[in-house]
């Protein structure tokens, strides 16, 4: 059958790819499988359960979950009669949680825990048009998700002819989800993504993805990420069996349980996983430790090609000796690492290029559901620092600014409720504005260059692009997450917030003592070798680019602490005004100190 809506990905997969685990979670120790049966049973019936509570196409339902078989239940469930799937993130605040349960006039709201449901229920109840709150966890005095399903069971027989008269209404325009930006500044707008928006992405992405029905992925970005979403819909028109990951903190066990072929990250979470790679590396001593470091600075100067005899010659050896063992920690099977969201250090993708698993790094916004470029799997479509070729279905032209702009069939239907923020980024030929600065070569590889809102220029007349700066310092692994800034400036400075588990070992290593991160980093000795970090990375920048001052921070940045998005993309406005200090004292504009060491003088490089 020809697949057109979303939901037709669940027909095409019961017809082709009939099996035992096509989706999988771990509960209580265990690893749960449903079949394709078990996922057509339990999404006909959800369907038939809100036809019975009265639901129609158009209505909406909001969900805040974990990544789960049952989440796949609901969505297929309103896809397949009209109804608008609202995902939100888990982890976002109490006046984000509001708005968007207000402004989309979500009916219900289905939470997945207690704790979720504790945060929420105080939010939910200022809400007049939400009607209830169900969970996909039993808790005690909540309505469940399968009294849905019990409600459909019972009511199957009635609404059977129902459900098939909707699924025949939706048509391949229709808008099947809301998906609310993050919103690094302001409140997140609502993004309304068609069937054909998803479909044509997961038709053009398929050949670039080297992927099969006997292959598993570990998927634990959240579902409500719109690659993970996509990817998800990927998995199961290809066959390719799901297991959903119990946490983000448990991704390592799971790896190693699963055996995953695939996963998709964004670059933080691939830059963690190298960081506990490096962590292992640390606790080896002697010729075991040499061997380690000397296998990471081989991998680290990994070309696709054009590589000597005796590099190669080397890798083999690392291999047997080092990267074997990395790859065994992913569960020994992983190929393929998609990454997305973000800009990705080249440095990564040279290093696990090195180590036998390819990363394909992509570009794409919710907007534009979200792929617009990818990295393939044979050379010459494959590029260190580029976000790939552009797909077949869509067009991309630079703009005299430089600003990449967008035409294809996965671009959004608009904002909801905003025309105006939508004619704002959609202009009258119908080319979407990315707000993205790039690059465009004769082959359609596509390179991004920075954000054009967050390019500033220097008191000398000198443009900084703040993001390619910001990934080049984070190769350091001192370095977790910093902020460069610099406008109207005469340098360019950062806010840096520390690698704080490596920075303990660091110093607990070289004998300083401290009793909390404040005391930690106003140590000279740690303020200077920081200073040397950002030294040696100055060298790979362009004079102005280089980064003159800094001043540490003493906690960590996090989606919850307000200084990351959801996506974990930096809030810039949020960190302006948190470090304001901070900033006046970067470029003495203010004599005032704050939990701040003397910064050693900046030393030309």
């Amino acid at each position: 059958m020809e697949v057109k809506r979303n939901f037709d990905i669940l027909t095409h997969l019961e017809q082709n790819y009939p099996k035992p685990d096509t989706l999988a979670v771990k509960r209580d120790g265990t690893w749960i499988k449903f079949s394709s049966g078990d996922y057509r049973h339990n999404v006909d019936l959800f369907s038939c359960g809100l036809i019975e509570m009265g639901f129609k196409p158009g209505d909406k339902i909001a969900t805040v979950s974990n990544n789960r078989p049952e989440w796949n239940f609901a969505d297929m469930g309103m896809s397949q009669i009209g109804v608008v799937h609202v995902p939100i993130y888990p982890t976002i605040g109490p006046v984000e949680y509001e708005h968007i349960l207000r402004h989309s006039n979500a009916r219900i709201l289905i939470v997945h825990s207690k704790e979720r449901y504790g945060v929420i229920k105080p939010v939910a109840d200022k809400v007049e048009t939400l009607e209830q709150i169900y969970s996909f966890d039993k808790l005690d005095g909540v309505k469940n998700f399968y009294d849905i399903i019990e409600l459909g069971k019972a009511n199957q027989e009635k609404h059977m002819a129902t459900l098939q008269q909707f699924r025949d209404a939706v048509k391949p325009d229709d808008m099947c989800t809301m998906i609310y930006t993050s919103g690094t500044t302001g409140l997140p707008k609502g993004v309304m993504l068609s069937h054909r928006n998803f479909i044509s992405n997961v038709h053009a992405c398929e050949p670039h993805l080297p992927m099969d029905h006997t292959k598993r992925a570990l998927s634990f970005l959240p579902l409500c990420h719109v690659l993970e979403r996509m990817v998800n819909y990927l998995y199961q028109h290809m066959g390719v069996s799901i297991y959903y990951a119990e946490s983000m903190e448990t991704i390592g066990d799971n790896m190693r349980e699963v055996s995953p072929n695939c996963i998709v990250v964004v670059p933080r979470v691939l830059e963690k996983i190298f960081d506990r790679i490096l962590e292992k590396g640390n606790e080896l001593d002697g010729f075991k430790r040499k061997l380690f470091y000397d296998a990471v600075d081989l991998s680290e100067k990994f070309e696709l090609e054009g590589r000597s005899f005796f590099y190669d010659v080397k890798r083999k050896l690392f291999d047997k000796l080092i990267y074997s063992k990395w790859r065994a920690a992913t569960g020994g099977k992983l190929e393929v690492i998609l990454s997305g969201g973000a800009a990705l250090q080249p440095r990564l993708a040279r290093v696990f290029h090195c180590a036998g698993i390819q990363v394909q790094e992509g570009y794409g916004l919710t907007e534009t559901s979200p792929v617009i470029s990818v990295n393939r799997v044979h050379l010459p479509f494959i590029r260190f620092g580029s976000v790939g070729k552009i797909l077949d279905n869509v067009e991309v032209k630079i703009a005299e600014d430089g600003e990449i702009l967008f035409k294809g069939p996965n671009l959004m239907l608009g904002y909801y409720k905003d025309p105006e923020k939508t004619a704002e980024v959609i202009d009258h030929e119908g080319w979407f504005h990315t707000g993205d600065i790039g690059e465009l070569d004769q082959l359609g590889m596509l390179k991004i260059t920075d954000r054009k809102k967050e390019i500033f220029k220097l008191s000398t007349g000198k443009y900084v692009a703040p993001q390619a700066v910001e990934n080049k310092m984070k190769e350091s692994s001192f370095i977790e997450q910093l902020m460069v800034v610099g406008a109207d400036e005469k340098y360019a400075a950062a806010i840096i917030c520390p690698n704080f588990p490596f920075l303990h070992d660091w110093a607990s290593e070289h004998k300083i003592h401290f009793k909390d991160n404040i005391e930690l980093i106003e140590n000279p000795k740690v303020i200077e070798r920081i200073q040397k970090e950002v030294d040696r990375l100055n060298e790979h920048l362009g004079r102005h680019e280089q980064i003159k001052k800094f001043e540490l921070v003493c906690e960590q940045w996090t989606p919850d602490s307000g200084e990351l998005s959801p996506t974990l993309k930096l809030k810039r406005r949020f960190v302006v005004k948190k470090y304001e200090v901070k900033l006046k004292r970067l470029f003495g504009h203010s004599a005032e100190r704050g939990h701040v060491g003397e910064r050693v003088p900046y030393k030309k490089a």
